[in-house]
């Protein structure tokens, strides 16, 4: 059987398509899909084809599934908050999730992900920045002033390398410690979710039998090394036994496709957005958000790329996310996704990364399948009313993102030293949010002051202070500005 880290130089100089060898050459599934991952080397904003520079399996439904359903979930969450803050019907919010899965789904994850630069994680949704949009309504911000900026800045970011080199400066304690805090804030929130919605529909119990059936699930696939599994098979689960305890649920959505005419959302104050476009105020209302936006993109992407660190091969080098491509996606989806009407803020899409890093596949073949099931879901419209269905939505999230989240972290603490960076990162975060926590422990551990006191000295004076100082501030300013730091008021 073939051994998935033999190379030799003269191999490394073949192209994917002639070192790929049938499953049946390896001893394992696990090794087969090691191997695959060690040849691919995806070509940079050119043409990559299935076959001649990936390939497709049957792990590559895990992710498209689970990206789905998460994507589902997070739109709906976005433009539910949008809708609230600007006082906008139900049917502004079913048209808008539906623009935004066909253009991330046609555009970005197959086109752009999928066929021009595998290494460009698919550009998703800014899951944080989500509890601040009825801060932005509230402060006169509009959502294609802020399109406009998070476009700008993140490009000037990803040109300047800025965001590789911030991952490249966080110590592995900080980004245990960011995990760690992630991880464990965002189960929570979805447990107390599920417990609270099951109160309020009638059913108290429900809520707790779905989790503890799913603890078991999920305990029985680590045990079996198939926790990519984890999303369709404990969402299954979930509506299974929701339902079978009566808990109440109903199709609403119909088949349809959304209005794609620009001037229709922002051309009056009569359709769309009812805003129509924005001005010199809606800007300046804007930048605070748009600003500590693209702040929390580099700890967003930084933990996606490790979790692909922490499950692929050490040879896999050439199939990691590219942070500065991605941020060049995600800043270019950002626009075009609201010019055409969309609300969504943009980030690296983490229910489709983490489930793809833990199925050891690579972005572009999953990040076809899930276009092609996000499109289905946007214009058949039914299968949207079971994603956004709470016992589905707080179990993909829990088994899909937020445990995987938190186990990662906790392997990335190996001592003393790492472990109370990390300490100080959750301690910081818990106090102000995950950006503050970061962009502080960050500053104190490049400086020695907590952490590895010899890893400082090995660093440039622009990695110890200037550029963490210079991020530690644009953070602070961002969220002093919109009233994000305890006890200090508001500027807007």
């Amino acid at each position: 059987m073939a051994n998935p880290t033999d190379s030799s130089s003269e191999d490394l100089e073949k192209s994917y398509q002639e070192r790929h060898k049938p499953s049946s050459a390896f001893s394992s599934r696990s090794d087969y899909l090691d191997h695959e991952l060690i040849i691919m080397k995806p070509r940079r904003w050119r043409l990559n084809l299935p076959g001649r520079d990936f390939r497709f399996e049957p792990e590559d439904l895990v992710p498209a599934l689970a990206g789905t359903i998460g994507i589902t979930v997070m739109y709906s969450a976005v433009m539910t908050a949008y809708a609230t803050g600007y006082g906008l019907d139900e049917n502004f919010i079913i048209e808008n999730v539906r623009v935004e899965m066909l253009v991330s789904a046609i555009l970005f994850c197959i086109l752009t992900s999928g066929f021009l630069n595998p290494r460009a994680n698919l550009a998703g949704n800014h899951g944080p920045m989500i509890p601040l949009i009825g801060m932005i309504a509230a402060a006169g911000g509009h959502p294609l002033a802020l399109a406009i900026m998070l476009c700008l800045f993140g490009l000037i970011l990803s040109i300047t390398k800025g965001g590789s080199r911030l991952v490249k400066m966080t110590s592995e304690g900080v980004a245990g410690g960011l995990l760690v805090f992630l991880g464990a804030t965002g189960a929570m929130s979805q447990i107390g979710s599920l417990l609270t919605w099951s109160e309020q529909v009638g059913v108290a119990h429900v809520g707790f039998v779905v989790l503890i059936v799913n603890v078991v699930v999920y305990a029985f696939l680590a045990r079996l090394g198939k926790r990519w599994l984890s999303i369709p098979l404990c969402s299954l689960v979930a509506v299974v036994v929701a339902l079978a305890l009566g808990a109440p649920f109903e199709w609403k959505t119909a088949p349809g496709l959304p209005n794609l005419n620009p001037a229709y959302w922002w051309g009056s104050t009569e359709t769309g957005w009812k805003l129509g476009l924005p001005t010199l105020q809606h800007f300046i209302a804007s930048l605070p958000f748009a600003i500590l936006a693209v702040a929390m993109w580099s700890p967003d992407f930084l933990g996606h790329r490790i979790f692909q660190e922490l499950n692929y091969p050490k040879k896999a080098k050439n199939v990691l996310m590219d942070v500065d491509d991605t941020m060049t996606g995600c800043s270019v989806r950002q626009i075009v996704g609201t010019a055409f009407g969309g609300g969504n803020i943009t980030s690296s899409w983490g229910t489709y990364m983490i489930p793809a890093a833990i199925a050891k596949r690579p972005i572009p073949a999953g990040g076809i399948l899930l276009g092609g099931m996000c499109v289905l879901v946007a214009v058949l419209g039914y299968p949207m009313d079971i994603a956004v269905w709470r016992p589905v939505m707080s179990v993909a999230l829990l088994v899909g993102v937020f445990l995987p989240l938190l186990e990662a972290g906790m392997q990335m603490v190996k001592d003393t030293k790492e472990s109370q960076s990390a300490g100080i990162c959750i301690f910081a975060s818990a106090v102000v949010n995950p950006v503050f926590g970061w962009a502080i422990t960050l500053l104190l551990d490049n400086n020695g002051l907590i952490g590895d006191k010899t890893r400082a000295n090995s660093l440039t004076v622009a990695d110890r202070l200037i550029i963490p100082g210079f991020a530690f501030i644009i953070c602070c300013a961002a969220m002093i500005t919109v009233g994000m730091l305890p006890g200090i008021p508001a500027l807007l």
